[in-house]
């Protein structure tokens, strides 16, 4: 996986928005709420982002994936081994953690965001 196409895929989705949280960490979020954070400096290596409850144990058992520190008990993997997804599957997985997320925020936001897209 590139990191620069994964930024990429994650400014595309409807409604994304994009800040540095904890000092140097690229938060994408929509309505508010985080879908995928990974190191903001040139050199980072690692990716976390929200999956699907029942994927959680799949991922986390292939090489180069873990449950993201803190945020395991909400279903987030943090893939330390960018090599152990492609660029294809990381933006599947991506497109997934933004839709995952905007399916809790209220009906409300949901046609703010769709209506803005």
């Amino acid at each position: 996986m590139n990191l620069n196409k994964a930024k990429q895929a994650c400014r595309k989705l409807p409604g994304a928005t994009e800040d540095i949280k904890w000092g140097a960490t690229l938060v994408f979020s929509v309505g508010g709420k985080m879908f995928a954070a990974m190191g903001a400096e040139d050199g980072a290596s690692r990716i976390s982002l929200k999956v699907d409850d029942d994927r959680f144990l799949e991922l986390t058992d292939r090489p180069g994936i873990i449950p993201a520190p803190y945020l395991a008990r909400a279903k987030w993997v943090m893939i330390e081994d960018l090599k152990a997804v492609s660029d294809a599957e990381a933006a599947q997985m991506l497109k997934r953690a933004h839709e995952l997320v905007f399916a809790k925020l209220t009906k409300k936001l949901q046609r703010e965001i769709e209506g803005a897209a």
